[in-house]
């Protein structure tokens, strides 16, 4: 069971959209240590380029970022894909302040996690996303 999982694991298709190289480089090596590798956006408008293109799993989405914020790439994903195909979005941000997860999940995100980002609550984000994907794959056979 555990290889299927490891394959699940490996097969995941993740979107960075971050604008900042810094985090850009710590977050790919984050992934890269948890055994993901993960396309790079940087701002919204790439994002939804890049989904018209190329179907993502995961998008792990900055909030503040030019041309297009994370909170409006978000709201245009809603309201573009279907539920059964839009990607789990997870806000990644630096944005902590007391409203600030609410705004996000209130936009569509999925879930929220703060920079710096503390590797096991990316682990348990991503977690929440490949247990939806191997069950919706499990009612799908």
């Amino acid at each position: 069971m555990s290889h299927v999982l490891l394959d699940e694991k490996l097969s995941l298709r993740i979107l960075l959209a971050e604008d900042n190289l810094l985090n850009q480089k710590v977050l790919l090596q984050v992934l890269k240590h948890l055994g993901y590798s993960a396309d790079l956006a940087n701002n919204g408008l790439e994002v939804l380029d890049m989904l018209h293109r190329q179907h993502y799993d995961i998008i792990l989405m900055d909030v503040q970022m030019p041309l297009m914020n994370g909170i409006e790439a978000t709201r245009r994903i809603k309201q573009e894909w279907l539920p059964e195909k839009c990607p789990w979005i997870i806000a990644v941000t630096a944005n902590t302040m007391p409203g600030d997860r609410e705004i996000c999940l209130e936009a569509g995100m999925d879930d929220y996690v703060s920079k710096p980002v503390d590797i096991q609550k990316l682990v348990q984000a991503i977690a929440k996303c490949q247990s939806l994907n191997f069950k919706q794959q499990l009612f799908a056979v």
